[in-house]
C-alpha cells in the first residue's frame, strides 16, 4: 500500500481509525490478529548436529572416514590387538571437525540487533484517551505521539507536526536530519529519503513533535523489510571454499582410480582380500593431506591476528581469504568515504569575493560567522578530553569553524544576549533570533536560500545567485543569513516584522567531506585491479562531487539514482554494472541488486556500510565490511569484518592481507600435495612391480600429520612478496592451481617418487652391509625416512619463488625451527626400538643412513636449480 500518497482523510478512513479519538478495544484487537505484534521475525539457528553434519558431508572426511572403517574392520577380523591405526585416523576427523566448527563465526545476531533498535514503549491515543504502552503491542491505525529524542516505534504517516526533524541516516545513509512536512504532495516513486509526510520505525526524532497514524508494523516496517531480506539473503560460498571443494573432489576422484587399480592389480596378484584392502587404506589415507585443513585454519587465524592489528576485526575467518581475491568494492559514502562531520568550505559576504572557509578574514566575513553562530542552537564541549556535540549537523558546522578561528559561542551570547527566538520551521526554513546590543538590538534570520526574505532583485541579489549557483554546482549546502537592528526591542515579535526588510550578510557553503585518506586508498586499490564504486542514499550530485574528488567518478563513469535502476531489469543492470561508478538515492534492496550484478559478471564484491540499511547488501556481498565506530549494531553483526577506526583504507590494508594469506595457502597446498600425490605414484609403481607395498597406512599417517603438519603450519608467518599489491585480483573462479601450481606439484611429485622407490628398492633387494641383509621392511624403512625427510625439507622449496639463500633459512626462524623438530621426530621414531616396531620400522646400517641422507636432500636441490635458470631466463618460479 503507498501510504505517502494517500490524502489524509482517505488514509485514516481506510484504516478505520479517528485522528482525535483513535482506535477502540476492540478494533486493537481485530488489528492484532490480522496483522500480529510489532515485532520481527527470527531466523532459526543452525544447530551443533548440523554444523557436525556439514563437516561430514566434506569429500575429504568421507575418504577418512571410508579408510577408518576398512581399517577397523581389518584390525577386529585380523590383528584385534592393535586398535591404533583405526583410533589414529578417526582422532584426525574428530580434530579436523572440532577445529572447523569452533573456529566458525556465522552467528547471526542481526535480528536481535534490529529488535533493540525499536523504541520500547509508545504514547498512543486509544479510546480517545492517551496512554503509553509497549512497543511491540502497536497496530496499523493507532494514532501515535512523538517527541524529540524518542526512536520511532513503527512507520507512520504524519497527521499534523511543528519543527519535525528526523535523523535517518540508518535507514537512508543521509547524515542530515529530514525535515518532515505532512502537507507535502510525495510522488509515489520517491525513495525513502524524500517520503517528507512519513517516519519510519528504527529512526530518531532530532527535533519538534508529531502525530502520525501507524500504517505499518513488525515485518512489514522499513526496518522489517530490512529484517526480512537478512533472512532471505544466503551467505555465499567463498572462493578458498569453493577452490578447497573443488580440490577435495580431485582428491576423492584419484583415490578412487588409484583404489580401483589396486584392486585389480592386487587380484591378478593373487593378493588375499585382506591384502587388497589394507593396501586400499594405505592408498586413501596417501591421498588426503591431513593437515591441510588445520593448516587452512592456522594460516586464516593468523591473517585475522594481522589485521586486528590494522584495524580490522574479522567475523567470518574465511573472508580473510575473500578479500584477498575482491575485485570490487562497494563502499557507503557516509561516514566510510567521508567524515559524516559537515564541514564549512566555502563563505561569501556582500561586497566582496567568496573564500574558502581557512583563508584570512576581513570584518564583513567575521562578522557573518558571528551572525550565523548567533543564530544557532548547537554546542561543542570538551568535556574529559572528548568533544561533545549537541544539536543539528549544519549548526555544528558553524560552531567548529567559529572555535578554530579563535573565538567560542558562549562568549559572543554574553557579549550579545539573546532575548527572543522565532524557532525553525520545517515550512519557513528559517529560524530568527533577536540580540541585545550596545546601542539597541539585533534580530538575525538564518535558512535556506530561496527563504531569506531578502529582494535580490538588486545587483547584490544577482552577484548573490550568482555565488550561490557556484557552490551547488560544488554539491555544497547551502545557508544564507541577513539581520535587522532595532534602536529598542520592537514590540511586535511576529516573523512579518522580524523577518521583513533585512539586510543580507552573505551565504556559507558546507558539506561532509572526504576523509583524507580515501583519496589515496581508492588510488592504491586501482592499482591494485580493484574497482572502488560509491552506493549511497545522498543525493546523486552531492555523491558525485565526493566521487569525483576522491577518484571513484572518472572520465566515461556513469553515476545513476535509485529511481532510474528501479527501471533497469536484473540482466540489463547485469550488462551494464560495470558502466556506473556511483549510485545515489538508493534502496536496501538496491543494494543487494547492485551487488548481485557485479558477483553475476563474476567479480568478487566486498560491500561497505554502517547502517541498518546496508546490512542487507553487507550479508549478500562477498565480505560485508562494517564501520566499528559510527556502525549500528545491525550492519556490525550482518558483516565479515568490522573497521575499528572507519577507515576506508584499512580496506585496502586488508586486502593485501587477504592476498598474503591466500598466497600462503597456496604454499601449503604445493607443499603437501606433492608428497600426498607422490605417495599414491609411490604405492602403485612398488605394487605393480611387485615389490609390495613400499609404506603402509600408519606410516603415511606419521608423515603426512607430524612430518608434514608441522613445518606447514608455520607456513602462515611466510611474508608477502613486495609486488603483491601490483597484481591483479585473482578471479573467483580460478582454480587452487592456477599459475602454473599444478606443474609444481608434478615435478616435485616425480622427485619424491623417484628417490623413494629408489630407498625402498635397495633396502629390500640389494645388500649393502653385512650386518643388516635386505628385506621388506629394511625397504620400507628407507622409504619411510626419505619420504619424511624430503617433504620436511620441501618446505624451504615452498616458501617462495626466489632461492631459500637469498630470503635466508632464518627469515621464518619458526619454521626453520619445526623443520628441525620433525626431522628429528622421523628419526626418534626409526632409531628408538620400541617406537619403531610400532610403526613396523627396524633397523638401518650406517650406509642406509647415509643413502637416505643424501635421497632426501635432492628436491632441494632440483628446485633450486630449476629457480635459477628462470631465473636467468627472466621468469619467476
Amino acid at each position: 500500500m503507498d501510504f505517502k500518497t494517500k490524502k489524509r482523510n482517505d488514509l485514516l478512513e481506510l484504516l478505520k481509525t479517528n485522528e482525535n479519538s483513535g482506535l477502540t478495544d476492540n478494533q486493537v484487537e481485530k488489528a492484532r490478529e490480522t496483522y500480529g505484534y510489532n515485532q520481527f521475525n527470527e531466523e532459526e539457528k543452525e544447530s551443533l548436529f548440523t554444523k557436525i553434519m556439514h563437516q561430514l558431508k566434506e569429500i575429504t572426511t568421507i575418504i577418512l572416514l571410508f579408510a577408518a572403517a576398512i581399517s577397523l574392520y581389518l584390525t577386529i577380523t585380523i590383528h584385534p590387538d592393535d586398535f591404533a591405526e583405526p583410533l589414529v585416523i578417526i582422532s584426525i576427523v574428530i580434530l579436523n571437525i572440532f577445529l572447523s566448527i569452533k573456529q566458525e563465526s556465522n552467528a547471526e545476531k542481526a535480528l536481535d540487533s534490529l529488535k533493540s533498535l525499536n523504541a520500547p514503549r509508545a504514547n498512543v491515543i486509544r479510546e480517545g484517551q492517551t496512554e503509553e504502552i509497549d512497543a511491540h503491542e502497536l497496530v496499523p491505525g493507532d494514532i501515535i505521539l512523538l517527541e524529540t529524542g524518542e526512536m520511532i516505534p513503527a512507520d507512520a504517516r504524519i497527521l499534523t507536526s511543528s519543527g519535525l526533524k528526523v535523523e535517518e541516516s540508518a535507514l537512508t545513509g543521509e547524515s542530515v536530519p529530514v525535515d518532515k512536512d505532512p502537507e507535502m504532495d510525495i510522488p509515489a516513486d520517491a525513495p525513502l529519503g524524500d517520503q517528507f509526510n512519513m517516519v519510519f520505525s528504527g529512526c530518531l526524532i532530532t527535533n519538534g513533535r508529531a502525530k502520525a497514524v501507524v500504517v505499518a508494523t513488525g515485518m512489514e516496517t522499513e526496518m522489517g523489510k530490512i529484517a526480512g531480506l537478512l533472512n532471505s539473503t544466503k551467505k555465499a560460498t567463498t572462493p578458498l571454499q569453493m577452490r578447497l571443494h573443488e580440490l577435495g573432489k580431485k582428491l576423492s576422484l584419484i583415490a578412487l582410480l588409484a583404489g580401483a587399480l589396486i584392486f585389480v592389480i592386487g587380484y591378478l596378484q593373487g593378493e588375499t582380500m585382506a591384502e587388497i584392502l589394507m593396501t586400499a587404506v594405505s592408498l586413501s589415507v596417501a591421498a588426503v593431506p591431513e593437515t591441510l585443513p588445520v593448516i587452512v585454519t592456522i594460516t586464516l587465524a593468523y591473517g585475522v591476528q594481522n589485521m586486528v592489528k590494522r584495524n580490522a576485526i574479522i567475523r567470518n575467518i574465511p573472508s580473510v581469504e575473500t578479500l584477498g581475491s575482491a575485485s570490487v568494492i562497494c563502499s557507503d559514502k557516509t561516514g566510510t568515504l567521508t567524515q559524516n562531520k559537515m564541514t564549512i568550505k566555502e563563505l561569501w559576504a556582500v561586497n566582496h569575493q567568496p573564500i574558502k572557509a581557512k583563508d584570512d578574514y576581513n570584518e564583513d566575513e567575521e562578522q557573518l560567522l558571528r551572525l550565523l553562530s548567533l543564530a544557532n542552537n548547537a554546542t561543542i564541549e570538551d568535556r574529559d578530553g572528548s568533544e561533545k556535540q549537541s544539536g543539528d549537523p549544519t549548526e555544528t558546522a558553524i560552531i567548529r569553524l567559529l572555535q578554530e578561528r579563535g573565538q567560542e559561542k558562549t562568549e559572543l551570547e554574553q557579549k550579545y544576549p539573546r532575548v527572543h527566538e522565532i524557532p525553525f520551521d520545517s515550512e519557513r526554513k528559517l529560524m530568527t533570533t533577536v540580540h541585545e546590543l550596545d546601542d539597541g538590538f539585533i534580530s538575525i534570520t538564518k535558512g535556506a536560500f530561496d527563504r531569506i526574505p531578502v529582494d535580490f532583485s538588486s545587483q547584490i541579489g544577482e552577484e548573490a545567485i550568482k555565488v550561490h549557483d557556484e557552490f551547488a554546482e560544488k554539491a555544497l549546502r547551502v545557508i544564507a543569513v541577513g539581520y535587522k537592528k532595532y534602536d529598542t526591542l520592537p514590540e511586535d515579535l511576529t516573523p512579518e516584522e522580524l523577518e521583513s526588510g533585512i539586510t543580507f550578510a552573505g551565504i556559507i557553503g558546507m558539506i561532509d567531506p572526504p576523509r583524507e585518506e580515501s583519496q589515496e586508498a581508492v588510488r592504491a586499490a586501482k592499482s591494485a585491479g580493484i574497482k572502488t564504486v560509491m552506493i549511497t542514499g545522498d543525493h546523486i550530485v552531492t555523491a558525485s562531487a565526493i566521487a569525483k574528488e576522491i577518484g571513484i567518478l572518472e572520465e566515461g563513469d556513469k553515476a545513476i539514482t535509485g529511481a532510474e535502476l528501479a527501471k533497469l531489469s536484473d540482466d540489463e543492470l547485469q550488462a551494464t554494472v560495470r558502466d556506473y561508478a556511483v549510485y545515489a538515492r538508493v534502496s536496501p534492496e538496491d543494494k543487494i541488486k547492485i551487488v548481485k550484478a557485479w558477483q553475476a559478471n563474476g567479480e568478487v564484491v566486498a560491500m561497505t556500510g554502517d547502517g541498518v540499511n546496508d546490512a542487507p547488501a553487507l550479508k549478500a556481498a562477498d565480505v560485508g565490511t562494517a564501520m566499528g565506530i559510527a556502525g549500528t549494531d545491525v550492519s556490525k553483526n550482518a558483516a565479515d569484518m568490522v573497521l575499528t577506526d572507519d577507515n576506508f583504507a584499512t580496506i585496502v590494508h586488508a586486502v593485501e592481507e587477504g592476498r598474503r594469506v591466500y598466497e600462503n595457502i597456496r604454499k601449503a597446498v604445493y607443499f603437501l600435495l606433492s608428497c600426498n600425490v607422490s605417495e599414491i605414484f609411490i604405492m602403485l609403481i612398488a605394487v605393480s612391480m611387485g615389490w609390495g607395498v613400499p609404506v603402509i597406512s600408519v606410516q603415511l599417517l606419521l608423515i603426512n600429520v607430524v612430518a608434514d603438519g608441522i613445518p606447514g603450519f608455520s607456513l602462515s608467518k611466510e611474508k608477502a612478496d613486495a609486488d603483491i599489491m601490483e597484481q591483479k585480483p585473482t578471479p573467483k573462479n580460478a582454480s587452487i592451481f592456477s599459475g602454473g601450481l599444478l606443474q609444481k606439484i608434478g615435478v616435485q611429485a616425480v622427485i619424491f617418487t623417484i628417490i623413494t622407490l629408489i630407498g625402498f628398492y635397495v633396502g629390500s633387494f640389494i645388500d649393502i652391509n653385512g650386518t643388516i641383509t635386505a628385506s621388506h621392511d629394511v625397504g620400507q624403512t628407507m622409504a619411510f625416512i626419505i619420504l619424511g625427510w624430503s617433504s620436511v625439507i620441501h618446505i624451504f622449496n615452498a616458501r617462495s619463488k626466489e632461492s631459500i639463500f637469498k630470503i635466508g633459512f632464518m627469515s621464518n626462524p619458526l619454521l626453520f625451527w619445526s623443520a628441525l623438530f620433525s626431522i628429528a621426530i622421523v628419526l626418534f621414531v626409526a632409531i628408538v626400538p620400541p617406537v619403531a616396531s610400532i610403526f613396523s620400522l627396524v633397523q638401518l646400517s650406517g650406509a642406509h643412513w647415509l643413502l637416505a641422507t643424501g635421497l632426501s636432500i635432492i628436491p632441494l636441490v632440483v628446485i633450486e636449480i630449476q629457480k635459477a635458470v628462470l631465473r636467468k631466463m627472466g621468469r619467476s618460479f
